[in-house]
């Protein structure tokens, strides 16, 4: 058996059976992020890894390579409604990356830490066989404040901070080759090379008190329901998808359904997150004050089935899937 058959995520269960839980962890196994406390406030911890093989798409520069490494980290960390503090960042190269190219990539982590208000605080520098960064950011939280995957309760307005669709259809352009005018392509290439994070409306969420549920959909948003799911024993009634018009027309174009283009995708950085109804005006309001949107996009269930319900009534199952490594 190879890691090809075990894939990620199983993967990932398996080191969990390795390891020994830290019994002070103030979110679950498996949470985006790991929280530690600190005083009468919680710490919390996020790694990823970008490696040049499978995670620099053609086209990419060194200076987005850098800041994109920033936000895949950082929104893991606000995703649990956490300020980021600090990061950092070690780096392998390759033999032949130039002086200019390795500078681009820390003018990239320079400019993504400072653009969500934290600095690079360093890392190490080692010589390997392909493009490594690998980040750590942490976070500050109050206690009473961190939202974890497992509080999504039935009745809960299930929300997104953005739109679907767009990185799936970038993807396609660039590896399956399909035809998009310029601004189409455009958008969805810009989508993958400079994501966004969506700091300000994580922490004004967390601090207000809004949300019951929260994870960061880079896996794809399919799989993001899925997660807060099993970690709440909740399902979901999804009756409203945020997909731009472009990736509509490119989808009809090409004879694909938009809706599967934003649901198991992934690479897209927006938060998911569960409100109670009771809440629901007051989180819009309050979003839309730091220059945030909600898009409500369906319902939390007490039955654990996830489902698509069209505009036509009709009802499609939504399948745990999405980005994973190793996968063949």
């Amino acid at each position: 058996m190879t890691v090809e058959d075990v894939g990620e995520r199983g993967l990932i269960e398996l080191f969990h059976t390795l390891i020994d839980s830290f019994p002070h962890a103030v979110l679950p196994y498996g949470d985006d992020a790991v929280g530690i406390p600190f005083g009468n406030d919680v710490l919390i911890v996020n790694t990823d890894m970008l490696v040049g093989k499978t995670d620099v798409p053609p086209g990419m520069t060194y200076w987005q390579v850098g800041r994109k490494a920033v936000v895949m980290n950082v929104s893991d960390v606000v995703a649990k409604g956490a300020k980021p503090m600090g990061g950092v960042f070690s780096l392998g190269f390759p033999r032949g990356t130039t002086r200019d190219e390795a500078t681009d990539l820390v003018k990239g982590l320079n400019a993504g830490c400072r653009e969500y208000g934290f600095y690079y605080l360093g890392g190490d520098t080692n010589e390997c066989s392909d493009l490594v960064v690998s980040g750590a950011v942490f976070g500050i939280v109050g206690r009473n404040k961190v939202v974890s995957r497992s509080g999504a309760q039935p009745g809960d307005v299930v929300a997104v901070t953005g739109h679907f669709g767009l990185t799936t259809m970038g993807f396609k352009i660039l590896f399956e080759k399909l035809s998009a005018d310029p601004k189409t392509k455009e958008l969805g290439l810009r989508a993958i090379y400079e994501p966004h994070a969506r700091l300000k409306e994580g922490i004004v969420l967390s601090e207000r008190g809004f949300v019951s549920s929260s994870i960061d959909s880079s896996d794809g948003l399919a799989w993001s329901l899925y997660e807060i799911s099993q970690m709440s024993s909740v399902g979901f009634i999804i009756d409203s998808i945020p997909v731009p018009k472009e990736v509509q027309m490119f989808a009809n174009e090409h004879g694909l359904n938009y809706f599967d283009l934003a649901l198991y995708g992934g690479e897209e950085f927006e938060l998911i997150v569960t409100i109670p109804s009771v809440k629901w005006n007051k989180a819009v309001d309050a979003v839309k004050v730091v220059g945030g949107n909600l898009y409500p996009i369906g319902i939390v269930t007490e039955e654990k089935n996830m489902v698509l319900r069209l505009p036509n009534q009709t009802e499609r199952r939504i399948y745990p899937k999405g980005f994973e490594h190793f996968k063949r």
